[in-house]
């Protein structure tokens, strides 16, 4: 007698629920990155704007430009109308100083979080638990037309891998973070990014893996991901020249000359170019932020002394300073963040103007 064939269970009565989706509360549909970019399109004047900023950052980091490039903006959006009147203060200062700076707004949607925590404006823009994401890709895309029709480029985090397909286009310079940046997904996101894409060093402060990444980006990849329609599909790259590191600090900070000296002798021994972003903030900052005004004067007076290695700064800054939670019930206070602390706009201006005025100092070297 065929045991197997009396044991066995009929294909057609197999219940696969009782292995597949066993932690799975709930799938709501999600809308196509084409029918977002149908409701929300992006004007020839603004195309052409994002082409040119990108291409204005590349040339900084191919060195036929010497102007920073400053990414200054609130740690996260959570606001449209608070963001919008950012935008305006430092579209001013951006035409006051274009000559020395090559200024970007920091518009960043999605958070990493450590542990559990508020995800980003796309992920819950509601920031109540609805996670109305849909919304939230649909307020970002906007927030980002906005700002672009004043005339600002505008940088952001590619933390979720399926959301660049709702907002890349209007991107003119990308960050994977520190705890992406090992991420083999992440780097192969950017070997197809259409903009500049900046490495953070990992979190324990080490930068091989950005120098590992930034190798990985340079080169072509295959990997699985969804077109614009929505359709699962293979994407093959041909790799990104124009990524950087970003050094943010880890144990210890490292902004300071010689660890401008230790990224770039592994840099030159990796084959790569030698430059860095600075980011002021986060562990170069130990958390504080005023610290950042401090942090930015000693980078200042290494591009002042003549450093054309150094290619850029971050900066985290908001309409006010500080942070604060957020509280079921509560009204937030007007222009601070609701995730790391940041200076104000008011403390903001004098640091711009002190790095223009450095880039202007190291031309004279």
């Amino acid at each position: 007698m065929n045991t197997h064939a009396r044991t066995a269970t009929p294909l057609s009565t197999q219940d696969t629920t009782r292995i597949d989706d066993l932690r799975i509360g709930a799938v709501r549909p999600l809308i196509t990155p084409a029918l977002l970019q149908e409701w929300l399109p992006t004007p020839d004047s603004m195309q052409a704007r994002v082409a040119a900023s990108r291409a204005a950052i590349s040339r900084v980091l191919h060195g036929l430009d010497d102007r920073l490039v400053v990414v200054v903006g609130p740690c996260s959006i959570h606001d449209h109308a608070q963001a919008m009147d950012y935008a305006r203060q430092l579209k001013a200062q951006a035409d006051a100083l274009q000559d020395d700076l090559l200024i970007v707004m920091r518009v960043y949607f999605e958070k990493p979080r450590t542990t559990v925590g508020w995800k980003g404006y796309i992920n819950d823009p509601h920031l109540d638990g609805s996670f109305a994401i849909n919304q939230g890709l649909e307020m970002a895309r906007q927030l980002l037309l906005d700002v672009l029709a004043l005339g600002l480029p505008v940088g952001t985090e590619f933390l979720d891998l399926l959301s660049p397909q709702f907002i890349s286009d209007l991107v003119s310079w990308g960050a994977i973070g520190a705890r992406t940046t090992e991420s083999q997904s992440h780097r192969q996101l950017a070997s197809g990014l259409s903009c500049p894409v900046g490495f953070k060093n990992g979190t324990d402060g080490g930068v091989k893996v950005a120098a590992d990444a930034i190798q990985a980006a340079q080169a072509s990849h295959a990997f699985m991901g969804m077109t614009k329609m929505g359709q699962a599909a293979i994407f093959e790259t041909r790799g990104n020249d124009d990524c950087h590191v970003i050094l943010r600090g880890g144990k210890q900070t490292n902004y300071a000359k010689a660890d401008v000296d230790a990224t770039c002798t592994q840099l030159k021994a990796a084959g790569l170019r030698e430059q860095v972003m600075i980011d002021v903030s986060h562990a170069n900052s130990s958390k504080q932020h005023q610290r950042q005004i401090e942090v930015a004067a000693d980078v200042a007076s290494q591009v002042a002394a003549g450093d054309h290695r150094i290619m850029g700064l971050m900066i985290e800054s908001h309409l006010e300073e500080g942070r604060q939670d957020i509280v079921p019930g509560q009204p937030l206070q007007h222009g601070v963040s609701v995730t790391d602390a940041c200076i104000s706009f008011a403390q903001t201006v004098p640091v711009l103007q002190g790095l223009a005025a450095a880039v202007r100092a190291r031309r004279l070297v």
